[in-house]
């Protein structure tokens, strides 16, 4: 029965999704100089390089950011009650709910050279000119805090309500002081739900495209824009099958390295 209910799903993705992906996968190896030349070239060309190493760097510093917000706004919600609760939630959920194209373009509008931000900054002689806050990697990196965070969030925020306050009250009893409690009980045991989100922020600002593309453009250029530009631009889908294979491995790397440090029972996957 069980089986049967899964046939339809599972013959969807595998004709629609599965199929599709191998082919377009299979044309990285068709380069008539060699199935391995365009790999080499990505890995050997240093603006390649440059735009590999600037994606990583990028998403790192994005992951970084959104874990240390993301920690005290979720310790926030797993002490909350009632209509605290519900507001929080409804904080963090919604703008999960506005599309990231609407968000991007909010920033735009924020972030530019007459914008609110430099306006607020200069009216307050924190600075003498407006700073250059869009098409480069600090507009981009704004941008995609801002969207991402929420994924490091939600689950941190499972992580911590699985924790028993017994344990808490067991070590103020015994003589431990706030800081204490925390760095040696309440952090370890958050820890599977920071690196769950991290791991959740990392990978998807691995392959981000919309808010790069309108807050960075050409000064900034991720993977997934070069991807872009290979098909679009230069009709070059060898490449672009290429990039996209790197981009899954790095992704796949990712994931095996923190499966070592992430128990998905804790936060809540079985």
């Amino acid at each position: 029965m069980v089986a049967g209910l899964l046939l339809l799903p599972v013959g969807f993705m595998v004709v629609w999704f599965v199929v599709p992906l191998l082919q377009f996968f299979g044309n990285a190896f068709t380069s008539p100089r060699g199935a391995m030349e365009p790999f080499w070239t990505l890995l050997g060309t240093g603006v390649y390089r440059r735009i590999f190493w600037n994606t990583l760097v990028l998403s790192l510093a994005v992951t970084a950011a959104a874990v240390v917000i993301a920690y005290p706004v979720a310790y926030a919600l797993s002490r909350a009650t009632g209509s605290k609760f519900q507001v929080i939630l409804y904080c963090v959920l919604f703008p999960l709910w506005v599309s990231v194209l609407v968000r991007t373009f909010s920033w735009i509008l924020l972030l530019e050279t007459n914008g609110p931000v430099n306006r607020l900054l200069m009216s307050a002689g924190a600075i003498d000119a407006p700073l250059r806050l869009l098409f480069n990697n600090t507009g981009v990196f704004i941008g995609m805090v801002h969207v991402l965070t929420p994924y490091a969030i939600l689950p941190i925020y499972t992580s911590m309500s699985r924790i028993d306050d017994r344990l808490l009250q067991a070590s103020d009893g015994l003589g431990a002081s706030v800081f204490t409690t925390f760095r040696r009980i309440y952090l370890p045991l958050t820890m599977p739900g920071v690196a769950g989100g991290a791991a959740f922020v990392f990978l998807l600002s691995l392959g981000f495209f919309i808010t790069p593309a309108l807050l960075g453009g050409v000064n900034a250029i991720s993977i997934a824009m070069l991807i872009e530009q290979f098909v679009n631009e230069q009709l070059d889908w060898v490449s672009a099958a290429a990039a996209s294979i790197l981009l899954l491995a790095a992704a796949v790397a990712l994931l095996a390295a923190s499966a070592r440090f992430i128990r998905f029972g804790v936060m809540g996957v079985r």
